[in-house]
């Protein structure tokens, strides 16, 4: 989270608009634990992880809503066990992502 925090002050010095984005629960397994951030700024550049996989797209693309719109939401994203082993990993899970924009 450190270093995000460093990215974000940078950001902000730089006047970019950003959106963070906050794991706020977790079911079953997920590879990141609530806490985990992902913050991207108006020029489309990420720091951080909220899931180190493919929902890290679907995250990006709600954080560039949120920038323009300011609206914030929280998001969900889960794979059933089937699913997982359909695609190799060991088992499924839900993650909750609560996705907003930074006003100063």
């Amino acid at each position: 989270m450190m270093d995000v925090l460093d990215t974000i002050e940078r950001w902000r010095g730089e006047r970019q608009r950003i959106a963070l984005a906050t794991v706020v629960g977790v079911e079953r397994s997920a590879p990141r634990d609530p806490g985990a951030v992902l913050a991207v700024n108006e020029r489309g550049e990420v720091a951080g992880s909220v899931s180190g996989g493919c929902v890290e797209g679907a995250v990006y693309e709600e954080a560039q809503d949120a920038i323009a719109t300011g609206r914030p939401r929280l998001v969900t994203y889960g794979i059933s066990d089937a699913e997982a082993a359909e695609h190799g990993l060991t088992c499924g899970g839900t993650i909750h992502v609560f996705v907003e924009r930074l006003d100063w």
